[in-house]
């Protein structure tokens, strides 16, 4: 019910009436004013009640009339009274009718009531009640009023002293309240207060308001009492204790912050008064130092007092905790000195109360971010916020180190200093052995050992030692309560500032994602981000100190679960912050403790050095990382090998190590995001966790536990055995939830992965240990769960694996890297990507690049794995690899030779798989990829059968070209209008290979170039296959080419390969070899390289050539044909002159080949199926590509064909153009200087010296056969131009070419016996190119004529032959064919054998004597004096005669000579006045004379029937002469006829042979031939009519001629007749000499004698004026000769003289009629 209310009125009313009387009846007897009074009261009740309708106010107006009566009672001291007066005022008050005035009233009379002692518990309660319930105590009632609480506080009655501390304190609540309550009404008022001036005058309070004042009056005099002051308001104080004054304020400060905060006075007198106070309180305290004690200080140092210590720490706590904003250097202060308590000088207690006050700045992380903001990031302010946090650490630090030395307080304690030890040591070891404790949760390092409990809730500092007000001696601390206290401290600090930060953070963020509708309230004050670095900077160190010393030390599990959560909390923290050294420092930590320890890892180690470098200095306190210790008594719950170098041996994982590392696995997992750089320490030390558990990697990158388990290095616990299949699901997890990680993050973690995977592969090197595949197992996860964004990652991850690990040289991390690498980009070509591979060609490409790329690792297994792989992509992707084909065909196309057979053999059945199934699928643009990698299978040199595979499969592939050609074709110029395009917008010119041939061309081409290179292969059968292969597909497809590109395919594809093959084949080795491979015999024409590359040069020319062939007409449609022509015909030149006889020979071939353009035939002259049916391949030439007269082009190859077609070639040649007709003679013409070149080359001998030295090259009897068959198939093209010139070099060479010797190992080869008069067919084919040209002089016109004379005179060289075979240079060679031995001596020493020129030397001179007759008249032939010419040869046969090597020789030159005088003759007289003919008479003179008298004696052998065959051809010339010389005397020069009559004379006497025998002598005096010598001598001599002086002188000569040997005989048989008698007898050898010269004699002179009686019957009969004197006088001159013959002995040669003297009986007197005439 309200007060206020009419029944409460009511009941007020009667209640005070009823208090009035009562009060009336008890002073009725002894104090009548009072009764008076109170009877009055009860009056003026009633009245009020009856007169007012507002009786409250009435009454409250009236109180002080109202209360007197009460008042007055009170003063009776009687308690009855004095009780109900206090009861009826209460009940006055608590209806707040009590006015100001009353209510002094009241204090006055409650104080006096005080000063008495009276009932003083009812009068604490009517204060409070009279405070509480209205607001009309004031000022200096207030005051008295407070006062009075305070002095019944310091009464002896416990109770009352009790009562009135907790109305003190209320009633300074009230105070409080009151001025709260004010400002609540007066909030609205806006007024401007007048600054505070910072005057002494500490009642200048005019500024406040009432209920303000009192509160301001207050609050500075506690202050005043607290520093022992008098006060200033609270007059009438008597005593007062300091532990009272703080907690007042305290509380104040705690309960009204609002007041100071909003009010200047009151934060004036929080700066003026409270801190100056409360740091003066404070200094017995930091001066003190535990053990200072002593006297030796001057002035004794005031120990600290624990109820002042601990209550000013919580005033401490109350300024800071509220005031800071106000009190920054003041809270400084107070901060410095919090930090110096938990000195390791101060009291256990004192520390331990510090501590918790530290506890309680803690659990507040907003105040820890002012510190912060106000200090740290000062410059030149204390680094407060730091040194608290490091100062918790050392204090941690300090107590493991200094525990309990010479702490008073603690030496009290039940454990003290030994004890603690003691239980440090029995501790967990008791409890581990007697199993009977249960294990106390606590600290243990290097024998320090300190339990743990339970001290507040997380998150709240509740103290234990601020909260003993009551204390007034220090209190013992337990053992390990400090250390509770801290560790809870550090676990709350570290938890408040994350979660603060963390959640600042998470606003930050979500205002950044509604920056589209910023929203003010959210954004983080700017500078927040430093600010929340600088407190991470600042409190990292000593964090990470003291949490890693306590980890190391912790051996509770939940002690250490807390510790790691706090580190990975911080860890997190800084790595959303960006902080990377703390990040890494606390990752570091955690990976520590998870590894043994002394274990060596180097990420860790370089780390901690950093760290190790770094000691805090806290004013004079030194924080130091401390290292970790090895003494920790944890269970051991596996033994392993460890990963890294040191330590050696095994090494043990404790439960704890386990702990650590499932933290580390958490942070990785939950947190990767921030991990950054530091993914590296933590992965590094899972990797050597994983090893020494022996977890190995499975399919996928999944670790399970390996073999290594069950070896003997590694031990686990089953407690770990359990553990390890979650452990290892946990790892993978972890890599599975890499898939969340932002691509920055990503990165950072593949980064690591690849660092650490560098790191094994560094450390397998040079070792045989098992690499650890950690890095690589979880690069291949990583990547396997990231397929989404594998772009990002793709490069790194890739690159790293190709480069480092699949190039390992141990076994098994490079077959890790290679399965790796190969399930990545399987898995990549599987996955469903968005948009699809097809669509993203760039992925796709990415993708299978790192397939290539393992094509630069040389090891075979690598290899091996990607072919395997390229295989099931083939299989599984061979329909969509689209853009990826040309990386796949790369891959498939990396063979080296230095890989073995199985994988060159894996390679190819990927291409034949290729080849098979997937040309019509990939792009065309991949088309020359497949040639290029086909062609790479054909030019690997480990397989053979592979290469020959290959080249059958380029022929498939142009098979291929040709059946989707127009497919092909247009997807390929679609392509190519895009490329032109890019090409133009980007300024480029269009690269790509054969540019500007049409695409479809260029395909052709790549086909044929690559076909070009295996064409030049190492190897004869890969060229053989190649070049067969090559030529065919030129041939069947060729018609698909474009004009233009023909002209590509001549100059780039077979001109290049003839280069290739020409010099491959001129610089091939000649070494013999020995066999081809395993057992195979090689034939000797194939034994040496250069014989092999001899057989490619051979079909490539031919190839080339047959190509010129059938394609003519479509390549002279080409502009520069005859520059191409020039260039085959060089070819063939270089290959005729090559020193290999099969090359040459074939060049010729193909020479032959080239010139033998077949006539174009009209399409009804013969049908095709005809021509099928001769297996002639109609070869048509597509109109489209070739304009000209496109008729099928048939081949003749017989020779005789071959002659008809070039004769009859004009007549049915198409009418050239003029323009085409001087190209072909162009053409021809280089033909021509081609052949002429080749035979010059050739045939020319060898200028090296003579002997032994071996000539460097001899030309082949076929080749030279073939050189000069070619001859008459060109003349008839070049004949309108061949000049004198021409048919000079011609001969040069044809002479060249007879005189070649042949070796002596072909010899019986191609050599007739002698027997057989056979000509070599290098002859005849040399007279047939005679016979042509002189063929075609003949009927050409006139002006050809001029060249006969050349054709005889290279005929009569080839004559010569028979006598003088022609030298070839200076080498030595055997004539076989000798006249003197009729059999061919085949073992001839010479190497070189010289032929029988015999046959071919007589051949040529029927064919001279032939065309003599022939030609004879012509002018030419006259004036270059044949005749004279053919003379002189014919003489050197002629004079031989059996010195000639064939018998045949001679008497077909004598039989010869006979024909051409019967013709020339004529000619010769016809021109005799020209005076042509002169110097032949002489030249034919000696011809007779050395044939007639030759020197050369006939054969021993020779039978009378053949001298007597011989002399009748002797007998025939002499015919000749005297039939077709002498009769014609006139025209013939005196001096011949001179000759031929002394040559007549000559013969006319015997001459003999001195080898006849006596039988044959008669025969052998050639008798017949004198006879007709003779005759003709004395025929000329007496010609019955003289019918020119001409004729005359011919008798005349004749005679004399005769005459003078008649007399020469005759006087020499004389003086032999002489000489012989003289002579003594003989020996019988001698005399069958001289018989035999005898019997010559005799015989000669005989002879004589006969012709002398002739001569004298012819002189008789002949006129004597036909004789002139001369001729007489030699006749008579005889006589005497005659006469002295007589004497002889020879009764034939008396009976001759008899005969012979007879007639001189007629002469003995001169004729008549000289003396007659008067002559003398």
């Amino acid at each position: 019910m309200s007060t206020s209310s009419p029944e409460a009125v009511k009941k007020l009313l009667e209640n005070m009436q009823t208090d009035l009387r009562s009060l009336s009846m008890e002073c009725k007897k002894k104090f009548p004013p009072v009764k008076e009074a109170a009877e009055s009261g009860i009056v003026k009740i009633k009245t009020i009640a009856a007169r007012n309708s507002d009786i409250l106010a009435t009454l409250k107006d009236n109180s002080s009339e109202v209360v007197q009566p009460f008042l007055m009672g009170c003063g009776t001291k009687e308690p009855k009274i004095t009780q109900l007066c206090l009861a009826a005022i209460q009940r006055l008050m608590s209806h707040e009718v009590v006015s100001e005035a009353a209510a002094g009233n009241i204090i006055n009379m409650l104080w006096q009531l005080m000063e008495n002692g009276l009932e003083e518990l009812k009068l604490l309660q009517t204060v409070l009640v009279l405070l509480t319930t209205n607001t009309v105590v004031h000022d200096q009632v207030l005051s008295k009023a407070i006062v009075l609480c305070f002095r019944l506080h310091f009464t002896k009655d416990n109770i009352t002293n009790n009562t009135a501390a907790a109305t003190v304190r209320q009633v300074v609540t009230v105070v409080f309240e009151r001025m709260v309550a004010e400002d609540e009404r007066f909030k609205d008022i806006v007024e401007q207060p007048p600054p505070v001036q910072g005057n002494t005058n500490r009642r200048s309070v005019s500024t406040l308001r009432p209920s303000a004042k009192d509160a301001y009056m207050l609050f500075q005099d506690l202050c005043q009492l607290v520093n022992a002051d008098a006060p200033y308001w609270l007059v009438g104080m008597t005593e007062m204790t300091r532990t009272f004054g703080l907690e007042l304020l305290e509380s104040v400060l705690n309960d009204f912050p609002g007041v100071f905060l909003q009010h200047q006075e009151f934060s004036f007198l929080l700066k003026e008064r409270v801190c100056p106070l409360v740091i003066k309180l404070f200094s017995p305290n930091i001066k003190f130092r535990q053990g200072n004690s002593s006297a030796a200080s001057p002035a004794p140092v005031e120990k600290p007092y624990f109820p002042i210590c601990m209550r000013l720490l919580r005033v401490v706590s109350v300024l800071i905790k509220h005031f800071y904003s106000l009190l920054v250097t003041e809270c400084e202060i107070f901060l410095s000195l919090l930090v110096k308590f938990l000195d390791g000088e101060k009291p256990q207690w004192l520390r331990a109360v510090a501590v918790e006050s530290v506890h309680r700045l803690c659990v507040q992380p907003h105040l820890l971010r002012s510190f912060c903001l106000s200090y740290d990031m000062k410059q030149h302010s204390t680094k407060v916020f730091r040194d608290i946090v490091n100062a918790l650490g050392s204090f941690i630090q300090s107590l493991f180190i200094v525990l309990n030395t010479g702490n008073p307080a603690a030496t009290n304690t039940s454990t003290g200093g030994s004890g603690a030890q003691g239980a440090a040591q029995g501790g967990p070891g008791a409890g581990g052995q007697g199993g009977s404790l249960t294990t106390q949760a606590a600290f243990e390092y290097r024998g320090t050992w300190i339990p743990l409990m339970t001290v507040s809730v997380q998150g709240s500092a509740k103290a234990t030692y601020l909260e003993m007000l009551d204390k007034v001696e220090p209190p013992s601390i337990p053992e390990g309560y400090a250390m509770s206290v801290a560790f809870s401290a550090l676990l709350d600090l570290v938890r408040g500032i994350t979660s603060m930060i963390e959640r600042e953070l998470a606003e930050e963020e979500a205002a950044v994602r509604r920056e589209a509708n910023p929203d003010q309230n959210t954004q983080p004050e700017p500078g927040a981000h430093l600010v929340w670095e600088e407190m991470v900077s600042a409190c990292w160190c000593g964090l990470l100190a003291a949490l890693s010393l306590l980890l190391d030390a912790s051996t509770d599990e939940t002690a250490t679960e807390s510790i790691l959560k706090a580190e990975l909390t911080v860890a997190v923290l800084c790595g959303r912050l960006g902080l990377v050294t703390p990040r890494d420092a606390f990752i570091t930590a955690i990976c520590k403790a998870s590894l043994p320890p002394h274990y060596a890892l180097t990420v860790l180690s370089s780390n901690t050095a950093n760290l190790n470098n770094k000691a805090y200095s806290i004013q004079g306190q030194s924080v130091q990382i401390i290292s970790s210790s090895s003494e920790s008594h944890q269970q051991v719950v596996a033994v392993g090998q460890p990963l890294s170098v040191q330590p050696q041996g095994t090494v043990v994982l404790t439960a704890k190590n386990i702990q650590c590392m499932r933290t580390l696995l958490n942070l990785a997992h939950c947190h990767g995001a921030v991990l950054g750089t530091s993914w590296q320490l933590v992965l590094a030390t899972l990797q050597h966790l994983v090893w020494i558990l022996g977890l190995k990697p499975g399919v996928g990158g999944a670790l399970k536990p390996g073999r290594a388990v069950e070896g003997p290095s590694t031990v686990l616990t089953t407690a770990v055995m359990t553990d390890l299949p979650v452990i290892s699901n946990i790892l993978s997890r972890l890599f599975e939830s890499s898939q969340y990680l932002a691509d920055v993050s990503l990165h950072h973690l593949i980064t690591a992965l690849c660092s650490l995977s560098l790191e094994a592969v560094e450390m397998a090197y040079g070792t045989n240990k098992e690499p650890s595949l950690f890095a690589v197992a979880k690069l291949l996860e990583t990547g396997l769960v990231n397929m989404d964004r594998i772009e990002i990652l793709w490069r790194p991850l890739t690159g790293h694996l190709l480069d480092k690990v699949c190039q390992h040289p141990n076994a098994r991390m490079r077959e890790w890297g290679a399965e790796a690498v190969t399930s990545l980009i399987k898995a990549g070509l599987a996955y469903k990507h968005n948009p699809p591979l097809a669509q993203n060609q760039r992925l796709q490409l990415l993708l299978l690049n790192p397939l290539k790329e393992l094509s630069n690792v040389l090891h075979a297994d690598i290899r091996q794995k990607q072919l395997e792989s390229v295989l099931q992509i083939l299989q599984s992707q061979g329909d969509s690899l689209g853009p990826g084909w040309p990386l796949v065909l790369g891959v498939i196309g990396a063979i080296r030779n230095d890989q073995g057979e199985s994988l060159i053999r894996t390679a190819f059945q990927c291409l034949q798989l290729v080849v098979t199934d997937f040309l019509p699928t990939m792009p065309c643009t991949c088309l020359q990829i497949v040639v290029d990698v086909a062609g790479s299978f054909g030019l690997q040199n480990q397989e053979l059968n592979i290469s020959l595979t290959s080249i059958g499969l380029l022929w498939n592939i142009s098979d291929y070209f040709f059946q989707r050609g127009e497919a092909i074709t247009q997807e390929l110029e679609r392509e190519e209008a895009a490329l032109q395009k890019q090409a133009q917008e980007k300024g480029e010119p269009l690269n790509r290979p054969f540019h500007p041939a049409p695409p479809f061309d260029c395909l052709w081409l790549c086909l044929y170039a690559k076909l070009g290179q295996l064409c030049v292969d190492p190897r004869p059968a890969v060229r053989k296959s190649a070049g067969q292969t090559m030529f065919s597909t030129i041939a069947a497809h060729g018609t698909l080419l474009q004009q233009s590109t023909w002209h590509i395919v001549v100059w780039k594809v077979l001109f290049h390969l003839l280069d290739c093959v020409r010099k491959s084949s001129t610089t091939a080795d000649k070494e013999k070899i020995e066999s081809g491979g395993g057992n195979i015999l090689i034939h000797h024409s194939r034994d040496t390289a250069e014989k092999q590359w001899a057989e490619t040069w051979v079909l490539t020319l031919a190839g080339v050539a047959r190509i010129f062939n059938t394609r003519r007409y479509l390549l002279q449609q080409l502009g520069d044909f005859f520059k191409a022509w020039e260039v085959l015909l060089d070819h063939i030149q270089s290959a005729a002159l090559s020193k290999n006889s099969e090359v040459s020979l074939a060049a010729l071939k193909s020479f032959q080949e080239i010139l033998q353009i077949a006539t174009p035939v009209k399409d009804s002259a013969m049908p095709t199926d005809a021509l099928a049916a001769m297996g002639v391949p109609p070869i048509l030439i597509d109109p489209l590509s070739a304009p000209g007269p496109g008729r099928p082009l048939l081949r003749s190859d017989s020779m005789l064909e071959r002659l008809t077609s070039y004769n009859g070639a004009e007549l049915q040649a198409p009418p050239p153009g003029e323009e085409s007709a001087l190209e072909d003679a162009a053409l021809w013409w280089s033909a021509w200087n081609t052949w002429y070149r080749t035979g010059t080359d050739s045939t020319r001998p060898p200028s090296g010296g003579t002997g032994t030295d071996r000539p460097s090259f001899v030309p082949s009897q076929p080749f030279l056969t073939a050189l000069v068959q070619i001859v008459p198939a060109l003349y008839q093209h070049i004949k309108t131009v061949f000049s004198m010139e021409d048919l000079r070099k011609l001969g040069v060479i044809l002479h060249g070419a007879v005189s070649i010797p042949i070796s002596s190992d072909a010899s019986p080869f191609i050599l007739p016996s002698y027997t057989e008069a056979v000509l070599t067919s290098l002859q005849e084919a040399v007279l047939t190119a005679l016979d042509v040209l002189q063929k075609a002089i003949c009927v050409g016109p006139e002006n050809l004529q001029v060249m006969y004379p050349a054709i005889f005179e290279q005929l009569l060289l080839f004559v010569e032959f028979s006598c003088k075979p022609p030298q070839y240079g200076k080498m030595e060679t055997k004539h076989v064919a000798n006249a003197k031995y009729n059999q061919i001596q085949l073992f001839a020493p010479a190497e070189w054998v010289a032929l029988n020129y015999v046959p071919f030397a007589e051949r040529s001179l029927e064919v001279v004597v032939d065309l003599y007759h022939k030609t004879a008249c012509h002018k030419a032939v006259i004036n270059e004096k044949v005749l004279q010419n053919i003379i002189k040869t014919l003489r050197m046969p002629l004079g031989l005669k059996y010195g000639c090597p064939s018998e045949s020789t001679w008497k077909l030159a004598v039989s010869s000579l006979l024909k051409v005088l019967s013709t020339g003759l004529p000619v010769a007289r016809q021109h005799a006045s020209s005076g042509m003919f002169d110097t032949m008479w002489p030249e034919l003179a000696n011809a007779f004379e050395d044939f007639l008298f030759t020197k050369s004696t006939p054969p021993d052998n020779m039978s009378i029937q053949e001298f007597q065959k011989n002399e009748a051809i002797d007998v025939e010339v002499v015919q000749l002469i005297s039939t077709e010389i002498l009769p014609f005397a006139i025209f013939i020069p005196k001096d011949f006829v001179g000759q031929i009559m002394a040559m007549l004379n000559k013969g006319s006497i015997h001459s003999q042979s001195s080898s006849f025998t006596e039988a044959e002598v008669d025969v052998r005096m050639r008798e017949e031939f004198s006879k007709v010598c003779f005759e003709t001598l004395l025929q000329f001599s007496f010609s019955n009519k003289v019918s020119t002086p001409q004729e005359g002188y011919i008798s005349r000569m004749a005679l004399s001629v005769l005459l003078k040997r008649s007399q020469d005989v005759l006087r020499r048989y004389v003086d032999d007749e002489r000489l012989s008698g003289r002579c003594p007898l003989p020996s019988g050898q001698r005399m069958k000499l001289d018989c035999q010269l005898l019997r010559q004699q005799v015989t000669e002179i005989i002879f004589v004698l006969k012709a002398i009686s002739t001569l004298m019957d012819s002189l008789k009969k002949t006129q004597p004026e036909n004789v002139d004197g001369t001729t007489w006088a030699q006749v008579i001159a005889l006589y005497p000769t005659l006469v002295e013959c007589i004497t002889c002995s020879s009764s034939e040669v008396s009976s001759a003289l008899k005969e012979a003297m007879g007639p001189f009986k007629d002469f003995m007197q001169p004729p008549v009629s000289r003396v007659q005439n008067g002559e003398s």
